[in-house]
């Protein structure tokens, strides 16, 4: 992978000159002030500066175990399974949008090129980052730079397998090698990546400032009650299956031992074939019925667990099938946690695109920062499309711009102008100058005056405009 700074250096031989080196902004972005700076101590607590010096030689077994244990539930649980998947799909519904300047046609189109190239209009994509987020803690995406110096991909990375090069003070060392890969089965380096080259957003971390503390998984606090719930829904089985059946007592007073054998034997013959018999006997015996247990819908036990695994969720239980006993109030202010949870999720999604968007403005020759550009996800989850309307409709009262009131009502401002401009031009029964009796190619309009044919002697005027 070249260097951002061998990158530059091409760029000032073609004649064009970057208003900010990329690699000093990398570097201000994650804390790193060039030419040093004014703070002192650590950033790191006295456990997690320990934990650095044993990172520098092999990869955090706590979070890879952490990751590990997420990944199985999410295959073996459908509980698991259902929250990922809803959460991720939520998150990413409506997809990206740009909020940038009215009029910077060309970072507009610089955009709607990034987004096809990384994929980024696929929801598929979003899915599995948003996806790889939920269930890692982390997102790192690594720019992947074409033969063009263009952002071609921004490729998701494996958690586990990444390891933040920070110091004990938790900043990087050398922001040149601020990541390396490692391959878990040699213990051999992969891939060093520049600060500039990786970007990663976390989830909770234990300090935002300190750049070695990973994010944690939604659910990473939640493993200890599944494992417990797994546990006890298997106890719950095995003892259905030996404790629920009726068994009988068979008694014959007298009997030897192999008239005893041989009664058994006929018994239970007949029953493994299936066939329903009377009992009959030639000595003083009985049958009698053993009931089974009676005490089997006491699973409170199991409810508890339950409940304790979706305190620890990020949405309550009832969004994810178990609705009994759960009031339609209740839901509705549970549902407010919900969807704050996936407006944090879609503001560190959102700003990792943003990352990866500012290098590809920073490679085309332009100041991300002064330009003013972010990337946000067009629809909120924390109002319905009817509130966002109602919102909005608020704003235009008030005389809000357009490009407000349509932001506000999650529409694109560029492609709300754009349709505007061909619908106006669409009905325009006049024609255009430029194109007056061009016929070829069906783009042409069509000007006919007859002299005298109308009333007083004007003249008839036929306008036809072909589109």
């Amino acid at each position: 992978m070249p260097d951002l700074r061998d990158i530059q250096a091409r760029y000032r031989q073609l004649g064009f000159t970057l208003p900010q080196p990329a690699a000093d902004k990398a570097l201000r972005s994650t804390g790193y002030l060039p030419g040093g700076g004014s703070e002192v101590g650590r950033r790191a607590t006295p456990e997690n500066a320990t934990r650095y010096l044993y990172r520098a030689m092999w990869t955090d077994p706590d979070l890879r175990a952490c990751i590990h244990d997420i990944r199985r539930m999410d295959r073996e649980d459908p509980r698991v399974k259902k929250i990922h998947g809803r959460m991720s799909r939520a998150a990413v519904k409506g997809g990206l949008q740009l909020r940038a300047p009215m009029g910077a046609k060309r970072i507009q189109r610089l955009w709607d090129q990034y987004v096809r190239r990384l994929g980024l209009h696929r929801r598929e994509k979003l899915e599995s980052d948003a996806r790889g987020l939920i269930m890692e803690g982390n997102l790192p995406l690594q720019w992947v730079l074409d033969g063009e110096n263009r952002v071609a991909n921004g490729v998701r990375m494996p958690t586990e397998t990444i390891m933040p090069q920070v110091g004990p003070s938790g900043r990087f060392e050398d922001p040149r090698r601020a990541y390396k890969q490692y391959d878990l089965s040699s213990g051999q380096v992969l891939a060093t990546f520049p600060l500039w080259a990786l970007s990663m957003v976390r989830l909770t971390p234990d300090n935002y400032d300190d750049y070695g503390s990973f994010g944690r998984p939604y659910l990473d606090a939640a493993r200890g009650p599944w494992k417990k719930l797994a546990m006890t829904e298997e106890d719950l089985v095995i003892r259905r299956r030996s404790r629920a059946p009726q068994r009988k007592a068979h008694v014959l007073e007298g009997a030897t031992q192999e008239e005893l054998e041989a009664y058994r034997a006929e018994i239970e013959r007949e029953q493994m074939e299936g066939n329903v018999t009377d009992y009959y006997m030639n000595k003083k015996g009985s049958v009698s019925a053993l009931e089974g247990d009676a005490n089997l819908d006491q699973i409170a036990d199991v409810a508890h667990l339950l409940d304790t695994f979706f305190a620890g969720a990020p949405a309550p239980k009832g969004l994810f099938g178990y609705a009994s006993d759960l009031n339609r109030d209740i839901l509705e202010d549970l549902k407010q946690d919900f969807y704050d949870e996936l407006d944090a999720l879609q503001d560190a999604l959102a700003f990792v695109y943003e990352l990866g968007f500012s290098l590809e403005l920073l490679l085309r020759g332009i100041n991300p920062d002064a330009a003013d550009v972010r990337v946000v996800f067009a629809e909120r989850r924390t109002e319905t499309a009817n509130q966002a309307a109602d919102r909005a409709l608020k704003y235009q009262a008030l005389g809000a711009p357009a490009t407000t009131v349509w932001e506000t009502a999650g529409l694109d401002p560029e492609e709300q102008v754009e349709r505007l401009e061909a619908e106006r031009k669409a009905g325009d029964p006049y024609p255009d100058p430029s194109k007056i009796g061009e016929e070829s190619g069906g783009g042409g309009n069509r000007v006919s005056v007859t002299p005298g044919n109308r009333r007083k002697g004007e003249s008839s005027t036929d306008v036809s405009v072909r589109s």
